[in-house]
């Protein structure tokens, strides 16, 4: 969070000055700020996610209300989307605002134990409030991806790297604006990716502790790396982070900018812990 702020900070110097920088920040926060509040009702609608009771979906339902006593949180809403590939997230902007949703997917390939594993660290981000952490997140980088959009219309128009302070410092100025514009945007998104995953270590921490079980999510996550594969989520990137297995998950540099640390890190992350 801190190297977010101080590359906000670089950036709006470095391309449109103290007045870019306020501009930059205003737009991504009231446009961030409408998407934490509302997160909620986007998320669900979008993967078409109905409510349940505990008549309708009675395992279910009782996992999530044990594993909410055990973690001290108020019962969330529990929702099943209709996805056949295996996945799960929680959303709300608040323990007294939140839900947790499976795909029917996941509901079909996992046992009681391997599902309380999945709903104990969906739980702890609902605890530990990664939905606002995230929302943060995205309110700084999203204001330095604003700030490099700005530059370049800056530049069509011949006004790159603060006007007359440009004028007095020669070239540098323009050419420290221009490597901002380029760079600053892909510096933040692998921050802001990097926060992702440090989020998902301690979820899978703190939800093997709510379980009492780590194996129940060491084991779960074999499954789910093996139905994504087979069954491929048709997730929007932007929702991508929600989700307990990244969807859009890729290989090699393509890691760098994942939401998610790689599974088998995070299994042999949990085997250690139940040793």
């Amino acid at each position: 969070m801190v190297l977010l702020t101080v590359l906000l900070v670089l950036a709006g110097n470095a391309i449109g000055g103290q007045q870019g920088l306020m501009v930059a920040f205003i737009l991504a926060l009231v446009m961030n700020f409408g998407t934490y509040w509302f997160s909620d009702r986007i998320v669900l609608a979008m993967y078409r996610a109905q409510e349940v009771s505990r008549e309708q979906a009675p395992e279910l339902y009782d996992i999530v209300e044990s594993l909410a006593k055990k973690a001290g949180l108020p019962m969330p809403r529990v929702y099943i989307t209709p996805q056949e590939s295996p996945n799960a997230f929680a959303t709300g902007r608040n323990p007294k605002h939140a839900a947790v949703a499976v795909t029917s997917g996941i509901l079909r390939i996992l046992d009681r134990d391997e599902l309380a594993g999945v709903l104990a660290h969906e739980l702890s981000h609902i605890k530990h409030r990664d939905i606002l952490i995230s929302t943060i997140a995205a309110v700084m980088a999203g204001a330095i991806t604003m700030l490099a959009s700005m530059a370049r219309w800056a530049l069509l128009f011949g006004g790159l790297g603060g006007g007359d302070r440009d004028r007095r410092g020669g070239g540098g100025n323009a050419l420290a604006a221009l490597a901002m514009m380029i760079l600053a945007p892909i510096a933040a998104m692998l921050i802001q990716m990097a926060i992702s995953r440090s989020r998902e270590y301690m979820a899978d921490d703190e939800g093997a502790k709510i379980s009492g079980h780590p194996l129940w999510l060491a084991d779960a996550l074999r499954k789910l790396q093996r139905g994504t594969r087979m069954i491929p989520l048709e997730a929007n990137p932007s929702t991508a982070h929600m989700f307990i297995v990244n969807p859009l998950r890729g290989v090699g540099i393509q890691n760098l900018f994942s939401t998610h640390p790689p599974i088998e890190e995070r299994i042999a992350r949990l085997e250690r812990m139940a040793r």
